[in-house]
């Protein structure tokens, strides 16, 4: 059983779904990006794959009819890009009882706030330290101002001013195929970058443990990114941030290795909304419905097992034993791909469920999204 918006328990990669008269010939896992020490503590199951094949379908922009995309061609060459961006990007070391890692980040503003990951920054929850080094080498301890687990983005401070901060972009406007540039520290090699192309949007993925999953609408990247790129920044070719860097795909052999070209990235549309209350707030809100969700369902869409009382759909007539196929249009393939299509809006906004009956009977049902606080 699972809540939409909180509690969904994901399989373990030791519970691999076969496909009758396929052999599996690898088995990819996705991983989280945290490096060092705390690797083996922090990286956890996301999704998995049979023959490259995802289990978990997801929504791809067509972009057959050029003529209804916006083409975003790169002004600047990844030379420039890098040399504009560098001084933004940030490593970080984090350190405490659970262990220890490291990671990246990006200066979101002049004044010292910078954006990471919340994995990134896990290992220093109660009574650790955050140590951020920028492009100089120089190195500043950190104040931790909150994190969203949902989002699995956290927020830093140091005591700093007149930094470079990056430039934000629209992650709603990228297009398969658009140029992509990763910064971040993978292995601990800070002032890395590698380049690619946006290979997928709207990937659904979900990381992380039973107490902390994120479940993010993730823009895929064949960019070179490895453990330590989590919470550097992925970029268009405009130079502006479009995403975090958060997760990878890697062969599940039991070990956590290398980049094999499939990379996730949170795109910065979410993020700056999560980043923005946190700098104001120290917390930040995610969407709710309200309902739990049977996360071992194996027809198509999200079961309902339970409408929570006093929660946000309490007050329509959404019925447990109900299905879930669509959301504001899109089909719904999964209870994971529910949790991510409702955490791609904003709690107050009104979606529109597509449930069906057991006698396959259609109807929609309208629910204003409640929010859970997180710090």
């Amino acid at each position: 059983m699972g809540e939409d918006s909180s509690s969904l328990t994901v399989p373990s990669w030791e519970r691999k779904r076969k496909r009758k008269n396929t052999p599996i010939s690898a088995v990819v896992v996705i991983s989280l990006l945290v490096g060092g020490s705390a690797g083996g503590a922090f990286g956890y199951l996301a999704a998995d794959f049979a023959n490259g094949v995802s289990n978990s379908t997801s929504k791809v922009k067509d972009v057959s009819n050029t003529n209804s995309i916006s083409i975003n061609p790169a002004t600047e060459t990844v030379s420039q890009i890098v040399q504009n961006l560098i001084p933004s990007v940030v490593s970080i070391r984090a350190e405490g009882n659970a262990g220890s890692g490291t990671g990246s980040g990006f200066i979101f503003r002049q004044d010292g706030y910078i954006v990471t990951n919340n994995h990134v920054v896990a290992p220093s929850v109660n009574g650790g330290t955050l140590t951020v080094y920028l492009d100089d080498k120089t190195s500043f301890k950190a104040k931790l101002v909150g994190r969203n687990a949902s989002y699995d983005l956290a927020v830093l401070k140091i005591d700093a001013t007149g930094l470079k901060p990056v430039q934000i972009g629209d992650s709603n406007a990228i297009n398969v195929g658009d140029l992509t540039v990763a910064f971040g520290s993978p292995l601990g090699l800070s002032g890395t970058v590698t380049s690619g192309i946006v290979s997928a949007i709207n990937r659904p993925v979900t990381a992380g443990g039973n107490d902390d999953q994120s479940f993010i609408s993730a823009i895929q990247t064949d960019a070179a990114i490895n453990p330590g790129n989590s919470g550097g920044p992925l970029v268009n070719g405009q130079g502006e941030v479009i995403g975090v860097n958060s997760a990878i795909a890697t062969l599940g052999n039991g070990t956590q290795s290398g980049s094999i070209g499939l990379g996730f990235a949170i795109p910065i549309n979410q993020a700056q909304r999560i980043v923005t209350e946190i700098i104001n707030t120290g917390k930040s809100s995610t969407p709710i419905a309200g309902i739990s969700i049977d996360s071992t369902f194996q027809g198509e869409g999200a079961k309902v097992i339970e409408v929570v009382a006093d929660g946000p759909a309490s007050s329509t007539n959404l019925k447990v034993g109900e299905i879930v196929v669509k959301i504001n249009g899109e089909i719904v393939e999964d209870s994971t791909a529910l949790i991510v299509s409702i955490r791609k809006n904003n709690p107050g906004d009104t979606v529109a469920f597509t449930v069906k009956d057991s006698a396959g009977k259609e109807r929609e049902v309208s629910v204003v999204l409640g929010s859970r606080e997180e710090g």
